[in-house]
């Protein structure tokens, strides 16, 4: 909002019921907001490229306002779609203040996984003016008969925070979930909302019916206050190791101390509690301080949200469950503890702070060690320059076209070529050719070659007049209870002696635990009572505790920001605003061993301890260096090297063996990607890993039946099965397939592998060193990391960290 004067122009563009409520509070809409009633009433799709607290959200939902307001109806006008769950309640409170301050009769509802089935049955038959919902919840709408009545007469779908979910599986499902909207509704408008879009352009593509990019109108909105951003030095040092910025404890809640809501982002739930609980300890004040992820219960996470809404936190530590949309007023500072992954990722996080566009935003972010130093001080500069992260576009998953189209048959049958030229008005599926989506209804109909023995993966049925319908109705319930993109790791869930959850830990985790262990949840030290198929019972204990760990992949640095960082190695006149221990350990490596060019792939190999180690400075990403670690090893032990393990990070990789290497290139070779590559994986556990995915999201393996949900080890052990004897008896299935696809993109990250190994090539340069250098410290501190028993870690490591420091350092 800007102050008043009003333009003459907004009364000509906006009923006097919405001019008069701004007109009242001493506002005007902003011109992006008007350009966004302009676009609609043009009848175009439009995508709002607009900074955090720019007020995209009204300006997305303001054209429904305006149209509503002049042509009431009772019928559903606007579908909202939000990434995140508790994004849809945070705009729901806020949309229903202005509408009742305005006196407007427009009913705004919520549909997710928490919403009660009564009011989601009621919803179907009477649904709101506006509907605000997910990507999997409105795939489920999509499965009833009834769905072509309830969108027939939509008028917009508002996609918030388009970027968080356009180029993954998620966005495959909604661009497809939109293609069958506008099938519905044909004169249907698609807007999309994002304050971080480094290429308007490929989002305008997506956003657009068939692809066709002019058909979306660009709006930019204006440039809001340059936000106020520091890395946090306690006593001006950063450690040689670390990835988490635990050792900021004191001085972080000095911040949260001097400020009135801190939101504290940790990059993983396992950190998130590890953060709470070092707070806790020096929380000297006894302020509240809250704890919000995703594996918390409902309950808790919706207790956390209101008490922040209402101000009743002083700090909330949270992982990236709040790094979209939600809008808390008071939040006056935001702290990143470790390195933030990506320009994009933080300037997001920023804009938690002071959600308004005229006041600048507070972040300080936390690195963890020197490499993450160099990191947050891309990051930062990133910002400053107006870059952002570029996204990858790729052809859509055909684990999430089977899924939707088997919910297209569970509302009617189907014709072939028309549910064809359906899908491939979405982007992803344009270039979907007959042959293929023969292959994906041949998939669903019979389950493949080697399985179409089995009633039970004979899902669609063709009649003899041509069409596709469901075989059994049995299967209609099984897809509406299966559906969804996301798939979890096994979980069991937390519960007190009295039914009570606390939330879900995954079941490899509790495997662990026995009677009398201890772990930290939930804010909480809990001991174990028992464990059983589904539940781990718990009690409150005092007792030292450990953290729970998660799996998933991990977010590996940007591209964007590792080249920053390579820059800074060959500009010297850089370093002056670093600090001096910084300036310090790379001036060390220029005189100790080399410091590379942006161009350069580093190795170094240098004897320790008798042991002989090998660390290559690739900066590709810790899902690149892990895939690349193991076949370097695999490479080394053919080559009689005698390999005895490696570590990985974002910045490098370290192999130690007990012979040296002294010819790196031949570790490099590109042959590895197109022989060893493949063989690794079908080898690992990754293509199984993959595999159980795909086979949920294809529809393949139920997680649940009616009335009971199987258990992780039961779906685990049922795609295990079926993963055997498809890669025996058909390894071209369509999900061997789409599991080759996922192992290569997520797991591996194989694109950066490629160009790792394209880099290699031409620009390796090899330095031979009698002992550590400076660069290797932290990265020789992971393997100490790896070795050191659990009780004494951190002070042990600490220990490790000198010694390695003092003899790299040495002249």
């Amino acid at each position: 909002m800007v102050p008043l004067p009003v333009p003459g122009r907004i009364f000509l563009t906006l009923p006097v019921a919405l001019s008069d409520w701004f007109s009242q509070r001493g506002w005007a809409p902003r011109r992006y907001q008007l350009e966004m009633v302009d676009a609609a009433r043009a009848g175009a799709h439009a995508l709002l490229v607009a900074p955090t607290g720019a007020g995209k959200t009204l300006a997305g939902f303001l054209p429904s306002l305006v149209d509503l307001t002049e042509h009431p109806q009772e019928r559903l006008h606007t579908l909202y779609v939000s990434p995140l769950k508790a994004l849809t309640v945070d705009v729901r409170r806020n949309l229903l203040g202005p509408i009742e301050e305005m006196g407007l009769d427009i009913t705004v509802e919520t549909r997710t996984g928490d919403t009660p089935s009564d009011r989601k049955a009621r919803q179907r038959v009477r649904p709101p003016n506006m509907l605000l919902t997910t990507p999997e919840s409105l795939s489920l709408l999509l499965s009833h008969p009834d769905s072509a009545t309830l969108f027939e007469t939509l008028s917009t779908i508002v996609v918030d925070e388009v970027h968080a979910f356009a180029t993954g599986k998620r966005g495959d499902l909604l661009s497809l979930c939109m293609a069958r909207l506008q099938h519905f509704a044909p004169r249907l408008r698609r807007v999309a909302l994002s304050a971080t879009v480094a290429d308007a352009d490929a989002y305008r593509a997506w956003l657009a019916p068939g692809g066709d990019i002019d058909a979306v109108t660009l709006v930019n909105g204006d440039p809001g206050a340059e936000p106020r951003l520091r890395i946090l030095l306690p006593e001006d040092r950063v450690p040689w190791s670390g990835h988490s910025g635990r050792y900021a404890a004191q001085q972080v809640m000095a911040e949260i101390e001097t400020h009135k809501t801190t939101i504290i982002f940790c990059n993983t739930r396992s950190l998130a509690e590890l953060i709470f609980q070092d707070l806790w300890l020096v929380n000297d004040r006894s302020l509240p301080i809250g704890i919000h992820h995703g594996s918390l219960s409902v309950e808790a996470r919706r207790k956390v949200e209101t008490a922040m809404a209402t101000g009743r936190l002083r700090a909330l530590v949270a992982t990236a469950s709040l790094d979209l949309g939600v809008d808390w007023g008071d939040v006056d500072l935001v702290i990143q503890m470790g390195a933030p992954k990506g320009a994009s990722r933080l300037t997001q996080r920023i804009g938690r702070a002071n959600h308004r566009l005229d006041e600048p935003s507070e972040a300080v972010v936390v690195p963890g060690n020197r490499f993450e130093y160099l990191e947050a001080r891309a990051a930062l500069d990133a910002i400053e320059a107006g870059e952002l992260d570029r996204d990858i576009f790729r052809e859509g998953a055909l684990d999430v076209l089977a899924q939707h189209v088997m919910a297209c048959a569970c509302a009617a049958p189907f014709e072939e070529a028309a549910m064809l030229a359906e899908v491939q008005d979405a982007l992803p599926y344009s270039a979907l050719t007959p042959e293929r989506f023969g292959q994906v209804l041949d998939y669903i109909s019979t389950g493949g070659y080697s399985l179409k023995a089995y009633d039970r993966f004979k899902r669609l049925t063709r009649d003899p007049d041509g069409l596709w319908r469901v075989s059994h109705p049995r299967f209609v319930d099984q897809h509406r209870l299966n559906a969804g993109i996301i798939v979890e790791a096994d979980m069991l869930t937390v519960r007190f002696r009295n039914g009570r959850a606390l939330g879900k830990v995954e079941e490899g985790f509790a495997a662990t635990l026995v009677p009398g262990d201890t772990f930290f949840f939930s804010g909480l030290a809990l001991e174990v009572e028992k464990m059983d198929t589904e539940d781990l019972i718990v009690h409150a204990t005092r007792k030292p505790a450990r953290i729970p760990t998660y799996g998933g992949a991990r977010m590996p640095i940007s591209t964007n920001l590792a080249e920053r960082v390579r820059a800074y190695f060959a500009d010297p006149a850089q370093w002056a605003r670093f600090p001096g221990d910084v300036r310090e350990w790379l001036e060390m490596q220029g005189r100790r061993s080399v410091l590379p060019h942006p161009d350069q792939l580093l190795i170094e190999t240098f004897p320790r301890e008798g042991r002989h180690y090998m660390v290559v400075y690739s900066f590709e990403g810790w899902n690149a260096h892990q895939s690349l670690g193991m076949l370097i090893t695999r490479r080394m032990e053919t080559a009689g090297l005698k390999p005895l393990g490696f570590v990985a990070s974002d910045y490098a990789i370290a192999t130690y063996s007990l012979e040296p290497v002294t010819d790196p290139a031949a570790l490099f070779d590109k042959e590895v990607l197109e022989d060893e590559f493949v063989d690794w994986v079908q080898q690992s556990s990754l293509l199984k890993r993959a595999f159980r995915e795909v086979a949920v999201i294809g529809g393949l393996v139920e997680r649940q039946h009616p009335g009971k949900r199987k258990t992780g080890r039961q779906v685990t052990f049922s795609t295990d099965l079926i993963y055997d004897v498809l890669r025996r008896y058909e390894p071209d299935h369509l999900l061997m397939r789409a599991a080759w696809d996922d192992a290569r993109a997520k797991l591996t990250d194989v694109g950066r592998l490629v160009d790792l190994l394209d880099r290699a090539a031409g620009t390796m340069l090899h330095v031979s060193l009698d002992r550590v250098s400076p660069l290797a410290v932290p990265v020789l501190v992971l393997i100490g990391r790896e070795r050191v028993a659990q009780g004494g870690t951190e002070d042990a490591l600490l220990i490790e960290a000198e010694a390695l420091a003092a003899e790299a350092m040495a002249e």
